[in-house]
């Protein structure tokens, strides 16, 4: 491999033209001949049989050109980048300049990280609410473990909202049943909201042994086109009527439900553990709030090939949670009328954030010029050991020590944005580079793939917990 030329562009790019060798691509072309002979067929030889020579002759010269360019090109150019000393931050453009008997030359046009100026990012000034619980507050914060406790039971009396029904019913378009209308022994609450409007409101005074015919309208978006919109009679029997029984709540309650002795204690618990979560949600929010500060300050052309990238990311880190609940992404997709071009639009908002945030992060921890220390890389390691109950040498085997110091940085960066800041009256907005990288990221082709240095935190886990799992197999 050799690095040709060099030469930087706009927009943070830079052009990189490699050659490979007529030994070292001869070498890939002979490899890719070998493994591809066995499949193909040419008179007068058996499978797998068929000297090179016959068969470029019969298909062309360039035959197995195209796989060994697959082959090479990936290594070649992360060797390139590593020569240069290029932080890529997205997947290259790659184009083939010339190819032949001589070798490979090849183009890479480069994302790399483009620079920051950083604004104010210490002494910031966001505002951070108070925490006040109230009495209706605890009282709603019961409200669960006394819906577990409820009862139905069966009553003597006319049906009211919030009442549960049991009833037989069918429906009938235009005089004839229709397809999916029909039920027995159903129990319906009333004022749930989960029939079409009007067939609940209409149930209401009913009583057990009650028949009744409701008229009622399908909606026009109703999912089934046969019937929205459509005006339906529903013949209804109701078999019984249940209503909600309320426990007492009293110390015996709280007794039932938590490991309190009185309704008092337990009462006081769930407000303290209500005000330690909105403590802990407010504290995110300010920090959220200094970090916006922070990047609306910075200067920063965001290249529009880095949030594909992100975007990417994000979509694919989907595809594989959806997949890991036994679903296929692409039923997925189709039950909720998505495609990936959709997804991934819809995707680059969130990965804008990501990529605006990491640059501010990277930025600071130059400006601060923070470090990790071997000590510190331990200590991460043993975290993670212990959190996902794996040795930390198999940790170590998971997840790389650039990774993990790139992330204990960013933590460290962070705590130098909060404890540096103030409550108060935040500042007035100014232009993002939300904003800019919005502007500036308008009809560029998205780039051929490649590796990207650096792994989130989140990735840092998963890929921990990706290597527990291969051991438990």
């Amino acid at each position: 491999m050799n690095v040709k030329s060099v030469e930087k562009q706009e927009k943070s790019t830079v052009e990189l033209v490699i050659e490979i060798g007529k030994e070292e691509f001869e070498a890939a072309v002979e490899k890719v001949y070998k493994k591809q002979r066995g499949k193909i067929s040419v008179p007068g030889f058996r499978k797998g049989k068929a000297p090179r020579k016959i068969i470029e002759g019969m298909y062309g010269s360039g035959v197995f050109y195209e796989d060994a360019i697959n082959d090479l090109y990936p290594e070649a150019y992360a060797q390139a980048i590593e020569q240069e000393k290029l932080d890529a931050v997205a997947w290259p453009k790659v184009e083939i300049v010339d190819v032949g008997k001589e070798g490979l030359t090849f183009k890479a046009l480069v994302t790399v990280r483009p620079e920051v100026k950083l604004g104010e990012y210490k002494g910031l000034t966001a505002e951070k609410a108070e925490v006040a619980i109230s009495d209706e507050d605890v009282d709603n914060e019961l409200k669960p473990f006394i819906n577990r406790a409820t009862r139905m039971v069966t009553v003597e009396r006319a049906a009211e909202t919030g009442d549960t029904v049991v009833i037989d019913f069918e429906g009938f378009l235009d005089g004839k049943p229709f397809d999916g209308g029909k039920a027995e022994g159903h129990s319906l609450e009333l004022g749930s909201g989960s029939f079409i409007p009007g067939f609940e409101e209409q149930l209401v005074g009913t009583k057990a042994g009650d028949e009744k015919e409701l008229n009622v309208t399908f909606p026009e978006d109703y999912h089934a086109a046969e019937l929205a919109g459509k005006p339906v009679v529903f013949k209804v029997k109701v078999h019984e009527v249940k209503a909600k029984e309320l426990p007492e709540v009293d110390d015996e309650f709280a007794k039932d439900v938590s490991e309190f002795d009185t309704l008092a204690d337990f009462k006081k618990d769930l407000g303290e553990k209500l005000k330690e979560r909105r403590e802990t949600q407010n504290q995110r929010d300010f920090e959220a709030a200094l970090m916006e500060q922070v990047m609306d300050n910075m200067e920063v052309e965001i290249p529009d090939a880095m949030v594909e990238y992100e975007a990417d990311n994000l979509v694919n880190d989907m595809a594989q949670r959806i997949q890991a609940q036994g679903i296929p992404f692409d039923q997925y997709l189709a039950m909720n009328g998505m495609t990936m071009d959709i997804m991934r639009e819809q995707a680059k908002a969130a990965a804008l954030e990501r990529v605006r945030r990491e640059l501010a992060l990277g930025a600071i921890v130059a400006a601060e010029n923070i470090t990790i220390s071997d000590e510190e890389l331990e200590e991460e390691y043993k975290r993670l050991a212990e959190q996902y109950h794996m040795d930390v040498d198999k940790v170590k085997a998971a997840v790389d020590a650039e990774s993990i110091r790139k992330e204990q940085s960013y933590h460290k960066a962070e705590h130098v944005v909060y404890d540096s800041a103030k409550v108060g009256k935040a500042p007035a907005k100014k232009k993002s580079t939300k904003k800019k990288a919005e502007e500036s990221a308008e009809g560029e082709e998205k780039p051929k793939k490649t590796a990207r240095k650096g792994t989130s935190r989140k990735k840092v886990e998963e890929t921990a917990e990706a290597a527990v799992e291969k051991t438990e197999e």
